[in-house]
């Protein structure tokens, strides 16, 4: 149990990391959000946990994929924010990134359709 409550200590500490640094500065925060912390902690994790190599390598090649219809929001987000207000705007991202994803399992590579 304390091995769990650990991680999510550390974990959190992260999101809390960024979130400040978002606050002294946009780019320090959008820099180290950008990072791929959580990825990075979820694979050492898994390898602490003795998980098989494969189990550590699919994530890795999971997230690859997975990450890639999250970007256009970062770039819709931006244009749409002084147009349409906080709450529309993010409502918005979120089924772009949703057809995004539609979309992937379409054109995606075999395993993740």
């Amino acid at each position: 149990m304390s091995w769990l409550i650990t991680k999510y200590l550390v974990t959190a500490a992260v999101v809390v990391v960024v979130s400040e640094a978002a606050k002294l500065s946009d780019r320090l925060g959008g820099f180290i959000a950008a990072l791929p912390l959580v990825t990075v902690l979820t694979l050492i994790w898994l390898h602490i946990e003795d998980q098989p190599p494969a189990k550590v390598a699919n994530h890795a090649w999971y997230t690859f994929w997975y990450v890639l219809p999250t970007l256009p929001m970062f770039l819709v987000f931006p244009a749409l924010l002084s147009q349409m207000g906080f709450w529309p705007t993010l409502l918005t991202c979120l089924v772009i990134t949703v057809v995004c994803f539609g979309l992937l399992t379409l054109v995606g590579p075999p395993g993740l359709r």
